[in-house]
């Protein structure tokens, strides 16, 4: 039997092949700061959802015949996943002028971004244009149309880049349970390119295309990522266990939200410790608490107590709460559960904040003396 011709598709496959082998052997390993074996599981789920969200949102990638994907959902999460947040994407180019259409599905806070590729899941992209409800023009069924590149408009317009990029739209809900396991409050967002035609049919140009696309994304997330240790950090991220910074805006980050204030520390505690966290809710559209791995994947808010919005969160009339971390429930209010992890990360979201936010102030104390300390 004759053997197949060589094509770019196969190349591409071998590529993606000895990516994920590279980020076995080096991402996987002290390199990164990974030394045991729950490490490398933990590592190997997070290259696993990786690939997922490669699979589903940039192998058949076209910004001439795009769709809108979900970005995350409770069993594929990357870059910081929300438990309150909707998140969809889709790839755009200034080759065409799109349609956007969606609903709000009553967000207590929404914003549609255009960003730009240099590539998917960069920190280096940058957020070039922003619609928020603010400045969103949306009917009394809470639905909206926005346009995307060509000629400016007055309202519900944005820019696009000179280059291809991609338009992500945040859904945020402050609900007693989490908005990203409830069906009823997945938005239907829906992209068309104005005067488009139907795509030709994959060739091996399209298909190794796509392939390669997976592939430099595993490769930006993995081993050309530097490792949280090392590098300057930004000012609202801190690299001391269980010492909160002042919040603060994102910057140039990118895949970040721009109207918003963010703190992140490592939390780090015993068998028998909490970590016991002080704080007063600011002034903002929404805020919370979650807790990530050291991959930014949130924990398991579909099973347990891992992210705390204002409405989950137990406070007094001036907005000032106790929260607790702990491996197990303490028997308190605001417990967040570590899923019995000695560390990971505590990350803070404040939408659209007014004034001055209070930087939380968190105490390890003796599990056993936690009621006695609140």
């Amino acid at each position: 039997m004759d053997p197949l011709p060589e094509t770019e598709s196969r190349r591409a496959l071998a590529d993606l092949l000895e990516t994920l082998r590279d980020a076995d052997e080096r991402w996987v390993s002290p390199e990164w700061n990974l030394h045991t074996a729950d490490d490398a599981v933990e590592a190997h789920r997070a290259l696993m959802h990786y690939l997922q969200w490669g699979l589903v949102g940039l192998f058949e990638r076209d910004p001439s015949a795009p769709r809108f994907q979900r970005l995350v959902t409770p069993s594929r999460k990357l870059l910081g996943d929300n438990p309150d947040t909707v998140y969809f994407e889709a790839p755009v180019s200034a080759d065409h002028v799109y349609r956007v259409t969606g609903e709000t599905k009553d967000a207590i806070y929404l914003s549609i971004t255009v960003e730009s590729s240099s590539g998917w899941g960069s920190m280096d992209n940058q957020v070039l244009s922003v619609l928020n409800d603010t400045t969103l023009d949306v009917d009394a069924d809470g639905r909206f149309e926005i346009f995307v590149g060509g000629e400016p408009r007055q309202r519900n317009w944005l820019e696009l880049p000179p280059e291809e990029g991609a338009v992500i739209s945040r859904h945020y809900f402050e609900d007693t349970t989490h908005a990203a396991t409830n069906p009823a409050r997945i938005p239907e967002m829906d992209i068309q390119v104005i005067g488009g035609t139907p795509a030709p049919r994959p060739s091996d140009d399209s298909v190794s295309a796509g392939i390669r696309r997976i592939a430099a994304m595993i490769r930006e997330l993995t081993v050309d990522r530097v490792p949280m240790a090392q590098g300057e950090p930004r000012s609202w991220v801190s690299l001391v266990p269980n010492e909160f910074p002042p919040p603060g805006l994102p910057g140039d980050l990118g895949l970040s939200a721009t109207d918003a204030a963010y703190a992140l520390a490592p939390f780090v505690i015993g068998p028998d410790e909490a970590l016991m966290i002080r704080g007063r809710w600011p002034e903002c559209r929404y805020a919370n608490i979650s807790l990530w791995n050291r991959h930014l994947q949130s924990l398991d808010y579909a099973n347990r107590s891992i992210s705390l919005n204002r409405a989950q969160m137990v406070a007094d009339d001036d907005g000032r709460f106790t929260a607790v971390i702990a491996h197990t429930d303490p028997g308190t209010p605001n417990w967040l559960d570590t899923e019995g992890r000695p560390f990971g990360i505590a990350f803070w979201r404040f939408m659209l904040p007014e004034g001055e936010i209070e930087t939380p102030q968190a105490e390890v104390v003796p599990l056993a003396e936690l009621p006695t300390r609140l």
